[in-house]
């Protein structure tokens, strides 16, 4: 069951193309941001790759790639989402993220799946939000 929305953050994304794969374009994308997670005021950093799937949409991930920084400490996280482009030039997905943390704070996210949705616009600004599932 979809819990609480425990992280909403704002990045901005640089993408670079990469070698295809499967002959299918693949993308690595990084993000810089800040906003709230688990009550707690941070910034995040992450590296994204996806790939193009033959119907159009694209899967990715962000294997161990990502961290979260608050005033008490830090998170890293690794995730998977999947998705498609949007009319206006942007991506849309849908994915799932695990958190890690030794942070006091931020140590409720361990041992949590939670799911997200990550909607970017043309301009590369990116909107995370987050869910717990109970």
């Amino acid at each position: 069951m979809l819990g609480n929305n425990i992280g909403s953050l704002t990045c901005q994304t640089t993408p670079r193309v990469m070698p295809a794969k499967n002959g299918m374009p693949c993308l690595e994308t990084t993000a810089v941001g800040s906003g709230t997670l688990a009550g707690q005021q941070v910034q995040v950093m992450a590296t994204f790759s996806a790939t193009a799937q033959p119907d159009g949409s694209w899967y990715g991930e962000c294997p161990e790639a990502g961290v979260v920084m608050s005033a008490s400490g830090m998170a890293t996280y690794r995730a998977s989402a999947a998705g498609h482009t949007t009319a206006e030039g942007g991506f849309s997905m849908r994915g799932v993220v695990y958190f890690s943390s030794q942070d006091t704070a931020m140590s409720v996210l361990n041992g949590k799946a939670c799911v997200f949705t990550w909607e970017v616009d043309a301009a590369g600004t990116a909107q995370w939000e987050i869910w717990e599932i109970n």
